[in-house]
């Protein structure tokens, strides 16, 4: 973190010495003075966050212990609900595993299981992937993992395509109902100008030209952003 805020503010030096004035907002974008995107919070994840979220169409599996008969793998239907026997439609979505087996425990209980003992495990999980468009080899929606960051979703796509800009990569996120966007450049992060930046469940990715990438253009000039990544609110 220290470095990249040394990184931020030789950029802004950087940019000053060449005489452009510095970075404001204006009408269309706020800038925030912060080095780099905030994590979302967990009302921004319909899908999921870095706690695993159960989201719409996951495939769970459900273990009711001495009790077969309730046990099994089951879908989570399209509006985030299961139903089991006896317990009956439970909301699952946006529950951890451990949220939602006490929630069936919740609803077991004096209903024919004295002291249910529920476990809850995540089969498959389509609802937690992030959108990589634009000038990569494979764009598409990619499952999101715990440690996935800018570079490894742009490796799941097979990486940039023959003549991508690796200085015009937009990372669009939500948080806390604001749409944010930060513009980063492979390759300064790829030489360790700054760090990495981690990629969450809903991010969508764009390498190249794009709507959000020419709002930044005000600020950054036609010169690649080198020194650290540029962050701001889409109003």
């Amino acid at each position: 973190m220290r470095n990249v805020l040394i990184a931020t503010i030789l950029s802004v030096a950087v940019v000053g010495c060449a005489g452009r004035p510095p970075l404001q907002s204006n009408q269309r974008l706020t800038v925030i003075p912060d080095t780099g995107l905030p994590a979302p919070d967990r009302n921004d994840l319909t899908a999921g966050d870095r706690p695993s979220l159960i989201g719409p169409l996951d495939t769970i599996q459900v273990d009711v212990f001495n009790v077969p008969e309730l046990s099994s793998d089951m879908q989570v239907d399209a509006s985030g609900r299961i139903s089991m026997p006896l317990a009956g439609t439970i909301d699952a979505r946006g529950k951890t595993s451990a949220e939602l087996a006490r929630a069936i425990e919740s609803a077991l209980r004096g209903r024919y299981v004295r002291n249910p003992e529920v476990t809850v495990n995540i089969r498959s999980s389509v609802s937690q992937v992030v959108t990589i468009d634009g000038q990569v080899v494979e764009p598409g929606l990619y499952p999101v993992t715990n440690q996935m960051t800018l570079l490894r979703a742009i490796a799941s796509a097979k990486g940039l395509s023959e003549f991508a800009r690796q200085d015009d990569v937009v990372i669009l996120r939500t948080v806390n109902g604001r749409k944010l966007a930060g513009l980063y450049n492979i390759d300064a992060i790829r030489r360790g100008y700054y760090d990495d930046p981690s990629i969450y469940a809903n991010d969508i990715i764009m390498v190249g030209d794009s709507p959000q990438r020419r709002l930044f253009r005000d600020f950054v000039s036609l010169s690649p952003l080198l020194a650290g990544p540029l962050i701001a609110v889409l109003q």
